[in-house]
Order: C-alpha cells, then sequence, then structure tokens
C-alpha cells in the first residue's frame, strides 16, 4: 500500500490529485485551510484518507502539521505541494504581493524541506512541487506569482542536483501546468484550458514514471520552449 501526502487537497488540482491517486490505490492524507470540505472529500475516497489543517502563510505551523500527518499515516512515499494562490495586481497593492510570495515561496519551502527531512530519516520517497508555465517569463499583472513559480521550479531543480550526490534515494519531480481551469486561473480569454482532473492524470502519470519534469498538459512543453527563446521587447508585446 503506498501512501501520499498532497498539500492543498481541498480544491483545484490538489483535489483532483486526490482523488486519482486514492482510485490507483494510494492512501492519502489531505491537507489544506479548509477542514470540514476535505472531511469530504477524504469521505468520498475508495481507500483511506487522514486530514490535517494547514495554513502555509504560518509556515512553522505548517511544517509542524506535515510532520503530525506524517506521523499520523503509517508511512509516507509520496509528498506532492500543490497549495499555491495567485492574484492579478497590477497596481502592485502590498498585500496581494505578499501573500503570494508567504505562501508560495516561505510556505512551499516549509513544506518542500519537511518532506525532504523526513524521506531522509525514512530511506527515501518521492516530492512533487506544483510550478507553472509561468516560471518562465515575468508577468506584468501578476509579477510576484510568475516570480515565485521560477522559485519553486529552481528550488526543486537544486534539490534534484543535492540528491544525486546522496545515498538516500528521493525522487524530484517538477510539474509545470498551463492553464487549468480552478480558481486559480487569471483571466475570461484562456486557451488550452485542461480541467483539473485531466491534469491531475497527466500528473499521476508522471509521479508513476518518476519524471524530472513535466508540463501539463503536454503541448505546453512548446508554449513554454518558445516563450524562453523570445527577445524580451518581443516578449513583452505578446504578454502586455
Amino acid at each position: 500500500m503506498q501512501r501520499a501526502i498532497i498539500v492543498g487537497a481541498s480544491s483545484g488540482i490538489g483535489e483532483a490529485l486526490a482523488r486519482a491517486l486514492a482510485d490507483d490505490g494510494y492512501e492519502v492524507g489531505l491537507a489544506a485551510r479548509r477542514r470540514e470540505r476535505m472531511k469530504r472529500i477524504g469521505a468520498e475516497l475508495p481507500t483511506r484518507a487522514a486530514v490535517a489543517t494547514m495554513d502555509l502563510t504560518d509556515a512553522e505551523d505548517a511544517r509542524e502539521g506535515f510532520f503530525e500527518l506524517a506521523s499520523a499515516m503509517e508511512s509516507v512515499d509520496l509528498v506532492v505541494i500543490s497549495a499555491g494562490v495567485g492574484h492579478l495586481n497590477r497596481d502592485l497593492e502590498w498585500g496581494p504581493e505578499r501573500e503570494t510570495i508567504d505562501v508560495n515561496v516561505r510556505g512551499f519551502v516549509a513544506i518542500a524541506t519537511a518532506a525532504m527531512e523526513h524521506f531522509e530519516s525514512t530511506g527515501g520517497g518521492h516530492l512533487v512541487g506544483i510550478s507553472s508555465v509561468g516560471a518562465v517569463f515575468g508577468n506584468p499583472g501578476a509579477p510576484a506569482y510568475n516570480a515565485s513559480k521560477a522559485f519553486v521550479s529552481t528550488y526543486l531543480e537544486g534539490l534534484r542536483h543535492r540528491q544525486a550526490g546522496r545515498a538516500t534515494d528521493v525522487t524530484v519531480t517538477t510539474v509545470e501546468p498551463g492553464f487549468v481551469d480552478t480558481e486559480m486561473a487569471m483571466g475570461e480569454d484562456l486557451f488550452w484550458v485542461a480541467s483539473p482532473e485531466t491534469a491531475a492524470r497527466q500528473i499521476a502519470r508522471a509521479i508513476d514514471r518518476e519524471r524530472d519534469h513535466a508540463y501539463v498538459t503536454r503541448r505546453w512543453r512548446l508554449v513554454a520552449w518558445l516563450l524562453k527563446a523570445m527577445p524580451e521587447p518581443l516578449l513583452r508585446r505578446v504578454i502586455g
């Protein structure tokens, strides 16, 4: 029996992935702020589920909650960090920018380091971080969001390099979705929008194959390549 903790499991990709992994036989630990929502999700899963309330804006409390959840489960083979926030914020109001950094950077690292500590104490595991195709370019409408996702992608790459020289067998997977039909989707005129269920199936496949990196859906690989290759003045015209 494999067991997974999903941080950010109360909605969107995290919820869909919890359901997909449970369908594949995983027992799942659900972590997010909305406890009652997670309890309802857990009751609908075909395998046993545990629930932990976790607010990533309080990094120390989130780490404590992670270790408590991991201890409550018999073992943990997989940790997925799907929690995140994003705001359209062209006026650069401090509140939205601060929340984005608190959750997507400080909160992410709090759980990532806790997961690595847990895996190194138990002999191995698999860490998955949900980043974004937005990691490859600066967004004038949501600068903190894209910058935070660039941090997530680079941090996970650093963890992969770190593990290459260590005896503990920890797989680290970076997932960079394009547009997914969730509360996080910003803007109305979006193209190539995937359902959370489609995204979850592709992420589950990447987990099963122990991929280093996955785009969701796969066509976003080309978009990411084009955005990286585009001269900044042209990119500014495209995204402005």
